[in-house]
């Protein structure tokens, strides 16, 4: 554990911070008496792509088009 000032905590702030991400514990004292302990925010494990490659394509609800009914939506006539 390491306890230091406010002063020493303004003057060495990003020192501090990277000792609390590293698991130090990083107490800051006012008047020798601790009153602020820094600790590192947990980061979220938010992915995107998290489920690919563990899903297949799924059912298939819409049965094939007739060609003569796709023309149709694709703007033939």
């Amino acid at each position: 554990m390491r306890q230091v000032t406010i002063h020493a905590a303004k003057t060495h702030l990003s020192k501090l911070i990277e000792a609390a991400l590293n698991g130090e514990e990083v107490i800051i004292a006012k008047d020798g008496k601790p009153v602020v302990r820094l600790i590192p925010i947990s980061r979220g494990g938010f992915k995107i792509g998290i489920l690919e490659g563990k899903l297949d394509a799924g059912p298939d609800f819409l049965p094939p088009m007739a060609e003569d009914e796709l023309d149709l939506w694709e703007g033939g006539r």
